[in-house]
């Protein structure tokens, strides 16, 4: 009887061994599998999207990252989904996609190409710089996430480079509300508006066609000082600028023209200028 119950313990405890080695040789065939259909559906996402199918290419690149979200090819194909969006001009599908990515993998070291397109996203959409004021803001605010968080990186160059172009748009803008006003002879909210122009987009085109604004509206509100003043900081900084000799014709051409100086090349910017005149 005792014997017979050793043989019973034995070959139960080859059954278990037997099992349990099934169970993990049957647990890493699944695993490879899973990779292969990984990767399959990866580069099925590529050929789609070299074919121009960015909604196909993008449901592939998703179908990768749930097939083995564990995965280094995972955060990948994540990107790749927004990447075909972009590509096509669904920005709405591309933003939702390149928000999922940021907010699920908060360590991945391409997260500077994700912030990069993400801004592009907002940016390619300004159309008109009067109606498109919340596509420039968020352009504008991951544009410097880019630049502050990953200065070193390419994308923090056309960062740059695309926030100078913002702040000429934005600058427009200001300059178009002012127009606004000017033709309704609101006279005193147009003023503000050119400031806002020379103090806060000292570096843009507008600066010279703000100044002489300036001198037109002071001088119709009979501050004939403060419009010499503005005329002033025209020609010290805009000498030879046709916005300079439009001032001629608004003192009746008896005002005269600033001697250049000779030396130049350290001239005050624009808002320091400004702050002395009118301290």
């Amino acid at each position: 009887m005792k014997l017979s119950l050793r043989y019973f313990f034995l070959v139960l405890i080859i059954l278990i061994s037997s099992c349990s080695k099934e169970k993990e040789k049957v647990s890493i065939i699944t695993e490879k599998n899973l990779e292969a259909q990984m990767i399959e559906a990866y580069y099925d996402g590529l050929k789609e999207l070299d074919r121009g199918d960015a909604i196909y290419a993008a449901k592939k690149f998703n179908e990768a990252e749930l097939l083995y979200p564990q995965s280094v090819w995972a955060p990948r194909s994540s990107l790749m989904a927004a990447y075909a969006y972009f590509s096509q001009l669904y920005y709405s599908d591309a933003i939702l996609e390149l928000e999922r990515f940021l907010d699920k993998y908060k360590n991945h070291p391409r997260r500077n190409y994700a912030y990069y397109l993400l801004a592009l996203c907002h940016y390619d959409q300004i159309v008109d710089e009067t109606k498109d004021h919340n596509e420039i803001l968020k352009a504008q605010k991951y544009f410097n996430i880019v630049i502050n968080k990953y200065p070193n990186t390419e994308f923090a160059i056309d960062s740059e480079f695309k926030l100078e172009l913002i702040k000429e748009i934005l600058a427009s803008k200001e300059m178009y509300i002012a127009r606004y006003y000017v033709q309704r002879e609101k006279w005193i909210p147009a003023i503000n508006r050119f400031k806002k122009v020379i103090i806060d987009y000292e570096d843009t085109i507008f600066v010279e066609e703000a100044l002489l604004r300036l001198v037109e509206l002071h001088y119709k509100l009979g501050l004939i000082d403060e419009s010499k003043k503005y005329a002033s900081l025209l020609g010290y900084n805009y000498q030879s600028s046709r916005w300079y000799e439009e001032t001629y014709k608004i003192f009746n051409r008896d005002y005269k023209k600033l001697s250049k100086k000779e030396n130049t090349n350290k001239r005050d910017s624009i808002l320091k200028k400004f702050k002395e005149i009118f301290k």
